[in-house]
C-alpha cells in the first residue's frame, strides 16, 4: 500500500495531467484561417473582441505616453499615409476598424498596435523620419501586426504556455522539499522565453508584411531598412542578448527585409 507521501505525489500527478491535457485540446481545437497570410492560426477569440478589446485598452496607452501630440498637421500625415496603406491592400478587406494615434512623448522612439486596429506611434520615433516612406514602412508593420492577429496569437499561446506551465508546477512541487521551487521557477521562466520567441516570429512576419503592404501602396519598400537602421540608432547599441528580447536585432531583420524586397520583384538598393 503507497504511503500517504507517495499518494500525494500521485494525486498530483494525475492534477497535472489533466490541466495539460486540458490545456492543450483547448489550444488545437480552436482554429481559424487567416486569408492574408493564408495560414490557419490558433486563436480562441473573434475578430470583434480584438477589436473591443483594442478600443478599451486606447485612454490607457495614450495616457502612458502624454497623451496625443498637439500638432494636428502631423497627426494628419499619420491618418494620411495609414489609411492608404489600409485602402491599398488586403487589410480593407478585414473586419478591423484602423485609427493612427500619433502620441505625445518625445523622448521614447516605439511605435506599437492594439488588437483590432489601433496603432500608435511616438512623436519621438516620427521627429527620426525625413520621407514619407519611412513612416510608411513603420505604419505598414504596424498594420501587418494587426491583419496577422498576432495579439490574439499570442493570447492563446500563453495561455497555452501558463497551463502547461501550472501542470509542470503542480507536478513537480513537493511541500516537503523546497527545492523543487527551483524546479517550478525553471517551468516559469522556460514558458516566459516561448513566448517571447512567438514574439520575436511575429514581428519578423510584420516586417514581410509591412515591405508587402508598402510596395502595394506606392511606396518605396527599402525605406523599411532606413527604419530598421533608426532603430538600430536609438537603441545606443545596449541591448540585452537577442534570445532574452521580444524583437530581433535589428541587423537580423534587415537581411529578412532584403529577401522579401526582392522576393516581391522590387529593386533592392545597395
Amino acid at each position: 500500500m503507497a504511503t500517504p507521501a507517495v499518494q500525494a505525489r500521485i494525486t498530483r500527478f494525475i492534477i497535472a495531467l489533466v490541466v495539460a491535457v486540458i490545456s492543450l485540446i483547448g489550444y488545437y481545437s480552436t482554429t481559424q484561417y487567416n486569408p492574408v497570410t493564408e495560414e490557419k492560426q490558433h486563436v480562441n477569440m473573434t475578430a470583434q473582441q480584438e477589436i473591443a478589446m483594442g478600443l478599451q485598452a486606447v485612454p490607457q496607452m495614450t495616457q502612458q505616453y502624454g497623451g496625443l501630440y498637439p500638432d494636428q498637421q502631423a497627426q494628419a500625415l499619420v491618418d494620411q499615409v495609414g489609411n492608404k496603406i489600409v485602402q491599398s491592400t488586403a487589410a480593407r478587406d478585414t473586419p478591423y476598424e484602423f485609427e493612427f494615434h500619433l502620441l505625445a512623448d518625445e523622448q521614447t522612439v516605439n511605435a506599437f498596435a492594439l488588437p483590432g486596429g489601433q496603432v500608435f506611434i511616438t512623436a519621438a520615433l516620427m521627429k527620426q523620419f525625413s520621407t514619407e516612406d519611412q513612416l510608411a514602412g513603420v505604419l505598414g508593420h504596424e498594420i501587418g501586426h494587426v491583419v496577422a492577429r498576432h495579439s490574439a496569437e499570442h493570447i492563446a499561446k500563453a495561455r497555452l504556455t501558463q497551463g502547461l506551465t501550472g501542470a509542470a508546477v503542480i507536478a513537480s512541487y513537493d511541500p516537503s522539499r523546497p527545492s523543487t521551487m527551483r524546479t517550478a521557477a525553471v517551468a516559469a521562466m522556460i514558458g516566459q522565453l516561448v513566448n517571447m520567441k512567438y514574439g520575436r516570429d511575429d514581428e519578423l512576419e510584420s516586417d514581410r508584411l509591412g515591405v508587402r503592404f508598402m510596395a502595394e501602396s506606392g511606396y518605396d519598400p527599402n525605406a523599411m531598412i532606413q527604419v530598421m537602421e533608426i532603430l538600430a540608432k536609438s537603441a545606443g547599441g545596449a541591448r540585452q542578448p537577442e534570445f532574452f528580447s521580444t524583437h530581433p536585432n535589428p541587423q537580423n531583420r534587415i537581411a529578412q527585409i532584403r529577401e522579401a524586397i526582392q522576393e516581391y520583384g522590387y529593386t533592392l538598393n545597395q
